[in-house]
């Protein structure tokens, strides 16, 4: 069976576009069957933008499907971002490359296994995470988000309450410690954290 966080470039296409809004910035994403979301920017990756704060520097758009997330991110959620996106996906990657250059934003992009192909650390994590991938899959995601972060850098994710919220909340807070972390949205069963490294 095929999942999104799977590699799926042997399916058939059916490519269609759709529109998102972010910040009265009008943005148009070309998604296809085999991705995340391929009906249009999904409610929780909505939330996770409207509640990020102002980003600068080197963003990672951690499993970034057709990536609206990141470049979303990139063009209205700060100055001078310098982002990647990865992804397993490789049909994925393919759109995000190609949705990058239809909305004028420049993005490094990497086919990877959660950090498996990702060197270096950024200022901004940024993830809906594969829940359906398995608690294993995200532990280990949440723990390697930590040593890819630089100091004083910040990790963002968006979990529903009905898949585990609370038990996301407290396994970052296991990571990252508990005063390093807070909730940025709790409001309809939606949860966005954000876990900072400490500064040096």
């Amino acid at each position: 069976m095929n999942h999104y966080f799977n590699s799926n470039e042997n399916l058939n296409h059916k490519l269609r576009q759709t529109e998102y809004i972010h910040k009265f910035t009008k943005f148009e994403f070309v998604t296809d069957i085999g991705v995340f979301a391929k009906s249009g920017v999904d409610q929780a990756t909505n939330i996770l933008l409207c509640s990020l704060p102002e980003l600068s520097g080197k963003v990672l758009d951690l499993g970034c499907g057709y990536g609206c997330a990141g470049i979303v991110a990139a063009k209205a959620c700060g100055r001078g971002i310098d982002l990647t996106m990865s992804d397993v996906n490789g049909r994925a990657l393919e759109l995000a490359e190609a949705n990058a250059k239809k909305n004028g934003v420049e993005a490094r992009i990497i086919k990877s296994d959660g950090f498996e192909n990702i060197a270096g650390k950024f200022c901004a994590i940024i993830t809906n995470p594969p829940i359906h991938a398995g608690k294993a899959v995200i532990w280990k995601m949440y723990a390697e988000a930590h040593g890819h972060l630089e100091p004083g850098g910040s990790f963002f994710a968006v979990v529903q309450k009905k898949h585990g919220a609370p038990s996301h909340q407290k396994k970052l807070a296991e990571i990252f410690g508990e005063q390093n972390c807070r909730a940025l949205h709790s409001k309809k069963g939606y949860y966005v954290f954000e876990c900072r490294v400490a500064p040096e």
